[in-house]
């Protein structure tokens, strides 16, 4: 039985499963990877869209969640097309790597709306940053090469990264672990079928 004070790392997503642009995702974060910038690379099974990072809740808040916002969604299915690596917070100064969102953003921006209104009816704060969708590849720990990761992102602006379909949002939880993350799924909405 969860207490009130069992805290949970969450977030709110669309998982990418699918195995074929999993792979291609996987083949252009390895290039990075191999730069020899000191870098933390998204483990290949954990490639997915954050819609909203919820950060440490109470584990009592989930099923609220799910009530008052994942099970208020309604979505038809939609294709995602994945085009372009890119960085935050410049290509000058990369901190995050990541690879962009071309078709499908405007429904992934209207998915974010929905959370985030019904987020802060819950009287959650609104993020402090503009929501842009991406999937994020790694994260920068230090400068070394850092010039060979900017030539790459310069190369890599426009590559085609394949498309998926959403037919899922997933409220996650995030277990920190000293080899990485480990995404366990707690609720889900599916896409409504037909008209």
């Amino acid at each position: 039985m969860a207490s009130r004070w069992d805290k949970i790392r969450a977030f709110i997503a669309v998982d990418i499963d699918d195995p074929q642009v999993v792979s291609r995702l996987v083949q252009i974060r390895d290039l990075f990877v191999n730069t020899g910038t000191p870098m933390k690379p998204v483990e290949d099974y954990n490639m997915h869209i954050t819609l909203r990072f919820l950060g440490e809740i109470p584990s009592t808040l989930i099923e609220d969640i799910y009530a008052n916002v994942l099970s208020k969604l309604r979505f038809r299915r939609f294709r995602i097309r994945l085009v372009g690596v890119g960085a935050f917070p410049s290509i000058t100064r990369p901190r995050v790597i990541w690879v962009g969102v071309r078709e499908g953003s405007d429904e992934l921006q209207r998915l974010y709306r929905e959370i985030e209104s019904g987020l802060r009816r819950m009287g959650f704060r609104p993020e402090r940053e503009e929501f842009v969708p991406h999937v994020t590849l790694a994260r920068i720990k230090g400068s070394r090469n850092i010039e060979r990761v900017v030539k790459l992102l310069q190369e890599y602006a426009d590559v085609e990264l394949g498309e998926f379909e959403v037919r899922v949002v997933r409220l996650k939880q995030s277990i920190l672990t000293p080899r990485g993350p480990i995404y366990k799924t707690l609720k889900e909405v599916t896409a409504v079928e037909g008209e």
